[in-house]
């Protein structure tokens, strides 16, 4: 999307990024806290350290009771429960394997319940049920921090934060403006200023919330973006609204500190303002297997993938399939109000008809920002949807750290 984008949707474009994208695969290398593995991740901190990078930020959610694929929302708009999906051979399956109740992803043990607490109890209890797949870790942020500040002259901090996991547009906005809350709050802390920078990785959905924040810091005014604030108040405290209610001046919100953005698993929903960051990658589990010659797409039309779905055979389903019209279920009248009113600012897309064109598009690569479509090579035969989340759990394993750092230092720091 262009500069100035003001919370305009993507497009489901299917034409070739050209260099805006790369393509790779994880290789097989040290093992994660080996010595070779320590020095490789300490030249690494080095790099992000001299760049001007002081804090790394693990922004996450989880699929553990939150309708990782946003199925609520068909079932409520299109009727499919209801057999609204017939004439299309195939498609019950599908939606069998995107439903909360009947996809094999894990749920919520015990009493807790969306929205999630950004606190450490419910963090730990993640943690025990869910491990390293689709899940930035204690133990994984830790090692992180560790290993890049292991020979730095200054220490880079490192913070994991959970958003509330309620995958809808309230929900996500209300993310968006809290997180900005937060990040104001470390910079002030911190004496962070111009020349510094704050690294956000941000896995699956947590990715819509940094896109929604890019056109919250646009610089200048912005009618929507009043209308997106006047929507919020009274979901959110008055006083994390308040810087952003004024128009944005040219030198941001943050101090002058430059908010850099990498993705991963992000479908391709809302736009993109890059005058409201400093550098954008996406990171993409996928497998170009096409035999049309279009590796940046997703391998196969709908719902034929029903087939391969279960192995992670393609890549990341969940990066394809989670796209405009799919969402979670909102819960309180107040809140479907609101939720409504944000949906026909931001998505002007919804419906049964509609989710399936976007979907249909498979379409990997964001509209703005770099693009690396990575074989993680997660696809290993288990039908388990705990295993591999549909290809959407590689990215946070621990054995991928390494690699992770180095693309994200040579795609945007070299």
């Amino acid at each position: 999307m262009p500069i100035g984008n003001n919370f305009q949707h993507s497009e489901y474009d299917r034409k070739d990024p050209g260099d805006r994208v790369a393509y790779g695969e994880l290789p097989t290398g040290a093992s994660p806290d080996s010595p070779a593995w320590l020095d490789a991740m300490a030249e690494h901190g080095k790099r992000l350290g001299g760049t001007g990078v002081r804090a790394v930020i693990f922004l996450h959610g989880t699929h553990l009771s939150s309708d990782l694929f946003g199925a609520g929302r068909l079932d409520e708009a299109g009727g499919l429960k209801r057999g609204y999906s017939r004439g299309i051979p195939g498609m019950e399956a599908l939606l069998a394997l995107m439903r909360q109740d009947t996809n094999g992803v894990p749920t919520m043990p015990g009493e807790k319940k969306l929205p999630y607490a950004n606190d450490g109890s419910t963090k730990q209890l993640i943690d025990g049920q869910a491990g390293d797949a689709g899940n930035f870790t204690n133990a994984y942020v830790e090692l992180f921090k560790r290993a890049v500040s292991r020979n730095a002259p200054r220490p880079i901090m490192c913070a994991r934060d959970l958003w509330s996991c309620e995958q809808h547009h309230l929900g996500r906005a209300e993310a968006a403006v809290r997180l900005f809350h937060r990040l104001h709050a470390l910079c002030a802390e911190h004496s962070f200023g111009a020349g510094d920078r704050i690294l956000v990785q941000a896995h699956g959905q947590a990715g819509l919330i940094m896109a929604l924040l890019s056109n919250l810091l646009a610089p200048g005014k912005s009618a929507i973006r009043e209308m997106v604030l006047k929507v919020l108040k009274g979901v959110v405290p008055d006083s994390e609204i308040a810087l952003l209610e004024s128009p944005v001046p040219g030198g941001g919100l943050l101090n002058g500190v430059m908010l850099d953005v990498v993705t991963f698993g992000t479908p391709v929903r809302y736009g993109w303002d890059p005058s409201g960051l400093g550098k954008l990658l996406h990171v993409v589990n996928h497998r170009p297997m096409r035999v049309d010659g279009k590796r940046w797409l997703a391998k196969m039309e709908l719902p034929q993938i029903t087939m391969e779905m279960p192995i992670a055979w393609g890549g990341d389903y969940v990066q394809q399939l989670a796209v405009a019209g799919s969402d979670a279920g909102t819960g309180s009248e107040g809140a479907k109000a609101a939720n409504k009113a944000l949906w026909e600012l931001l998505e002007p897309l919804d419906g049964f008809e509609r989710w399936l064109e976007c979907a249909r598009k498979s379409v990997r690569c964001q509209n703005d920002g770099l693009c690396l479509l990575i074989d993680y090579k997660d696809s290993t035969g288990s039908t388990s949807a705990r295993d591999h989340l549909y290809g959407h759990a590689a990215y946070t394993r621990t054995h991928a750290m390494l690699f992770n750092t180095s693309e994200m230092v040579q795609a945007l720091y070299s």
